[in-house]
């Protein structure tokens, strides 16, 4: 009769196993289908951390793009050349005045954006249209910082030899970012990356102000991200004084909100910071305070500049360079 009980007991529990198990399979699959439009950001990035992102040997890195591979994100495919940067193969063959090197991070890339419109496209177009002999390189990646771009250009884009270098600076650059490689479920599933989101954003807080007290935290002058984000500058600016390379500093805005733009402080702080290190400096702040915030979404729920951002970011840069 004991053991009847024991057996039906573990019935059922091998029973409800089984039952949830296949309905989290299920959800899973329901999930995928639904995010096959991709238009679901966090889901995009998380494919994009898959497909067109490996763990780096390079702990200062965290992770560098997967060499020569392409993949559909956001619905624009984003193709990655033989040294890691997004666009055509480099060689290092072309007769050129001057190769200038793009350092940033998802804006830089043009997350959501084709190709041909990201900004390094456009102004690679007008040094064409204009018979200027420059090369423009694209070394944006998503989830970098100043330490990461900085590290990754003495590691490995140094032997480049760059006569001008682009930090595009934005104001989340100053983060300190882990270097782990994350959870394996986290890594594979869908369910789990969407349940992980929602748990931060139930538990976490939101809004414009937590954001601007978040930044303020970020930018004072004991933080350890603020101060390692000076350090890399100014390792670059002596890497270029030494080798004659002319440094550009674009300080690129958050494009939440652009009508009452709550990150002035932040932009005449690094504004000090860019002349201190001989950098020229940019402010693309101006360029976008008469245009409403959602017009220069790359997609709903997205505030990376779409193509229509772009196109006034290469405007500005190229006028600032040329």
């Amino acid at each position: 009769m004991k053991n009847n009980k024991y057996v039906e007991r573990l019935l059922s529990i091998l029973l409800l196993i089984i039952t949830v198990t296949m309905m989290l399979l299920l959800s899973e699959g329901i999930l995928r289908l639904k995010n096959s439009s991709m238009k679901n950001y966090d889901i995009e990035m998380w494919r994009y951390a898959k497909l067109l992102k490996k763990k780096s040997k390079n702990k200062l890195l965290g992770h560098e793009h997967v060499r020569s591979q392409c993949a559909m994100l956001q619905s624009v495919e984003i193709c990655i050349n033989n040294k890691g940067l997004r666009g055509d193969n480099y060689y290092d063959t072309e007769d050129v005045e001057r190769k200038i090197l793009f350092l940033g991070s998802s804006i830089t890339l043009g997350w959501g954006v084709s190709e041909e419109k990201v900004l390094t496209s456009l102004i690679q177009k007008k040094c064409q249209k204009n018979n200027i002999q420059a090369k423009i390189l694209n070394a944006g990646i998503g989830n970098y910082n100043t330490v990461r771009y900085v590290e990754r250009f003495f590691t490995i884009l140094k032997d480049i030899e760059p006569t001008d270098i682009v930090v595009q600076y934005f104001i989340n650059d100053a983060e300190e970012l882990s270097s782990g490689g994350g959870n394996y479920l986290l890594q594979k599933s869908q369910l789990a990356v969407t349940f992980f989101i929602l748990y931060n954003r139930l538990f976490s807080k939101s809004g414009e102000e937590s954001l601007i007290q978040y930044y303020q935290k970020i930018y004072n002058e004991d933080t350890r991200g603020f101060i390692v984000m000076k350090k890399s500058l100014k390792r670059l600016y002596n890497y270029a004084k030494q080798n004659n390379i002319n440094v550009y500093f674009v300080m690129t805005p958050d494009i939440h909100n652009l009508k009452a733009y709550p990150f002035l402080p932040i932009h005449k702080k690094m504004k000090k910071i860019a002349y201190e290190n001989n950098f020229e400096y940019l402010d693309l702040l101006p360029f976008f305070k008469d245009i409403e915030a959602k017009k220069l979404w790359a997609m709903p729920g997205d505030p990376h500049p779409n193509a229509f951002g772009h196109q006034i970011m290469a405007d500005a840069i190229y006028a600032l360079i040329f």
